[in-house]
């Protein structure tokens, strides 16, 4: 069995056991989750970015590609919502 076929195996048990989503394990290793520290590092404005792209991956050729396209489409939108909030929080500052 080829690896990709092994880690799409394991990412959908992991699926079943986990939010793969919304609380994704290997993103809570710390004490922050790794979104928070991203805000934190890069700032509320540059982290609108940084969501805006993993709106773009998620949603473009990866839609399809990596086997689990309602999991992949359910990650864009997390993203676009965290967008939206950090644009909010900008909003009048940055723009």
């Amino acid at each position: 069995m080829d690896t990709q076929l092994r880690h799409m195996e394991y990412m959908k048990m992991k699926a079943d056991e986990t939010d793969m989503v919304n609380n994704p394990p290997h993103y809570n290793k710390g004490k922050i989750e790794t979104i928070d520290y991203i805000v934190d590092a890069l700032g509320e404005w540059e982290a609108v970015s940084y969501c805006q792209g993993n709106v773009i991956k998620y949603l473009s050729t990866r839609l399809f590609a990596k086997g689990n396209p309602i999991q992949d489409a359910m990650k864009a939108q997390w993203y676009l919502t965290k967008m939206i909030e950090l644009m909010e929080q900008t909003k009048g500052k940055n723009w």
